[in-house]
C-alpha cells in the first residue's frame, strides 16, 4: 500500500508521521498529463493492481494515470450528497470506476438519482479513531479561555463556514433561544467563505454576546470535552463525521434530517432530529435537552454506544477491504495483504 499526496500537503506529514510508505508527486491539476504520466510509471514500476481515489479531484490526474498503467481495479469514494455535475469529465470519473463507495446510504440515492449504476454503488459508513475520546480530557478549557461560568451552556458545531452547513439558521435560532435561556451560548468552530456574512447575520440579530466565532481549531477535543450540547445545522450532508466525534466524546446532539445523518442519529434515542432549515425547530431541540438534563444525559450515553459499535476506524478499514475483495472477485483479479 502507498498513499499518492501532493508533497507540501498535511497529509504527507501525517503518514510520514506514522511511518506510512508516501509518494510525493506535484498534480498542478485534473488534466495535469506530465504527473499523470509520471503517477503512471511509478505505477507500473510496483505493479499496481488496485487503486483506490477519496476524492473526485484525486479521480482526475489519477484516474488517467491508472488508464496509462493499465491498473485492473479502481474505486472511487463519495462523501458529500451534493447532486452529481453534469459536465462529462465529471461523470466520466465516476462512471470508469469499477466500484463507488458512498459513505451513506443518503450519498449512494444522490449517485443512483445521478444516473450511475446501482449496482457499483457500495456504502461503508466513515469511522473515527475512537481512541483521541478514550483518553482523560480536560472539560474546562473554553471555559477558562473565554471565561464561560459554570451555569452557562455551551452548544457547539464544528463545520466549515459554507452555505449546506446551514450556520445561518442556527443563527436564527440563536435570536430565538436568547429570548428564552440566555445561559445558552452558540460556539462556532471552523473557516469557511462565509465568515464575514455569518459575522454580520449575528451583528443584524443582535446575537453577537452569545455567539462565540473559533475559527479554526486543532485542539477538537478538547473544545468537545467542553461542551454541553453538540449541533448540526446542514441542509445537504453525507453523514456528518461531526457528530461521530461529538458523540464519541459522549455529548448529546441535535441535528438536522437530512443526507446521511440519520444513519447516524435515531430520533430521541441517540439525538434528536429536526427540518433542515428550521430555526424554530432546531431552537426547539436545544431548548428541550437545556431543560431536560436527564434527557440529554441518556442521549449522550446511547449515542456513544452506537458510535462504538458502529462507526470506528477498524469497522471502516475491514468494510472498505471486503469491497476490495468483491471488485477483484468479480474481475478475475488476485489480491493478498500487501496489495
Amino acid at each position: 500500500m502507498t498513499f499518492v499526496v501532493q508533497p507540501r500537503s498535511p497529509l504527507r506529514q501525517m503518514a510520514e508521521a506514522e511511518n506510512l510508505p508516501v509518494l510525493a508527486r506535484r498534480m498542478r491539476g485534473e488534466l495535469d498529463l506530465l504527473a499523470a504520466a509520471r503517477l503512471a510509471a511509478s505505477m507500473r514500476r510496483r505493479k499496481c493492481r488496485l487503486v483506490h481515489f477519496h476524492d473526485a479531484h484525486s479521480a482526475g490526474v489519477g484516474g488517467l494515470a491508472a488508464a496509462l498503467a493499465g491498473v485492473p481495479l479502481r474505486i472511487i469514494s463519495r462523501r458529500v450528497d451534493f447532486p452529481l455535475g453534469q459536465n462529462a469529465l465529471s461523470r466520466r470519473k465516476y462512471s470508469r470506476a469499477d466500484a463507488i463507495i458512498a459513505i451513506s446510504q443518503g450519498v449512494k440515492r444522490v449517485l443512483v438519482e445521478g444516473g450511475l449504476d446501482e449496482e457499483r454503488i457500495e456504502v461503508v459508513p466513515s469511522g473515527i479513531d475512537l481512541s483521541a475520546y478514550e483518553k482523560e480530557i480536560p472539560r474546562d478549557a473554553l471555559r477558562r479561555e473565554y471565561h464561560f461560568s459554570e451555569s452557562d451552556y455551551l452548544v457547539g458545531i464544528i463545520a466549515q463556514l459554507e452555505d449546506h452547513k446551514g450556520h445561518r439558521y442556527l443563527l436564527e435560532a440563536a435570536h430565538l433561544l436568547r429570548h428564552h435561556a440566555r445561559k445558552i451560548k452558540i460556539i462556532i468552530v471552523g473557516e469557511g467563505s462565509l465568515r464575514m456574512d455569518l459575522s454580520r447575520q449575528a451583528e443584524s440579530l443582535d446575537v453577537k454576546d452569545v455567539v462565540y466565532f473559533l475559527g479554526f481549531r486543532k485542539d477538537i477535543p478538547q473544545i468537545l470535552a467542553s461542551l454541553d450540547l453538540f449541533v448540526l445545522s446542514s441542509h445537504l450532508e453525507g453523514l456528518g463525521s461531526s457528530l461521530l466525534d461529538a458523540m464519541a466524546c459522549r455529548l448529546p446532539v441535535v441535528a438536522t434530517r437530512t443526507g446521511g445523518i440519520p444513519e447516524v442519529i435515531q430520533h430521541e434515542k441517540t439525538g434528536l432530529l429536526v427540518p433542515p432549515k428550521n430555526p424554530e425547530a432546531l431552537a426547539g431541540a436545544i431548548l428541550t435537552l437545556y431543560h431536560n438534563r436527564r434527557l440529554a444525559a441518556r442521549l449522550a450515553m446511547e449515542g456513544y454506544l452506537h458510535v462504538h459499535a458502529n462507526f470506528s476506524a477498524r469497522a471502516t478499514a475491514t468494510r472498505t477491504m471486503e469491497v476490495y475483495r468483491k471488485v477483484a472477485a468479480r474481475k478475475g483479479v488476485r489480491l493478498d495483504d500487501e496489495s
